[in-house]
């Protein structure tokens, strides 16, 4: 199998990121939306993210976007920004070939960069067993769970949180 690299999204990669986010708002719980947003949404959140300075990476191979992950604010209030929200999203065709650990181990090397202090996950659903273990692999812990704070294909779902330092963490001021 060829290797893949990871390198920051541009205009070029929005269909495929739209399509590949498309696929988890309709057969997955990693996303609590309903309804998948379009191209015009999707270039809105890329673009406010890369212009906030946040890391926003694709990975390709042969041209092909396979997935990608970015970095966002946790929570908006001055207080938290220090702290960034990870997603990554694979493509169904490309899942279990270390795409979704790669796209993370560099989306933790380039926040860091940025100076970002901690990392949270969040983790729709605790049945996203493969969502779990990579953030484990790659030194998040378990900080808890909200239960039953999403309804999505007829059911309750619960959210999965965890939590990573970044850099020296909060043993320093920022």
């Amino acid at each position: 199998m060829a290797e893949f690299c990871i390198r920051p999204t541009g205009a070029r990669d929005l269909a495929a990121i739209t399509r590949i986010y498309e696929h988890a708002v309709r057969h997955g719980t990693a996303s609590f939306e309903i309804e998948p947003p379009g191209d015009a949404e999707m270039a809105r959140r890329q673009d406010a993210l890369v212009a906030g300075g946040y890391p926003f990476l694709a990975a390709e191979r042969g041209g092909e976007v396979l997935g990608y992950a970015y970095v966002g604010p946790y929570r908006a209030r001055p207080a938290y920004r220090w702290t960034v929200e990870d997603s990554v999203y694979v493509a169904p065709e490309a899942q279990q070939q270390g795409v979704g650990r790669a796209l993370l181990e560099r989306l933790l090397a380039e926040a860091e960069v940025r100076g970002f202090r901690q990392m949270i996950a969040v983790i729709g659903d605790r049945a996203q067993t493969a969502s779990i273990a990579l953030h484990q692999a790659t030194g998040f812990r378990f900080v808890g769970t909200f239960e039953a704070v999403g309804f999505k294909f007829d059911r309750w779902l619960d959210s999965v949180l965890m939590q990573r330092s970044l850099g020296p963490g909060a043993s320093i001021a920022p």
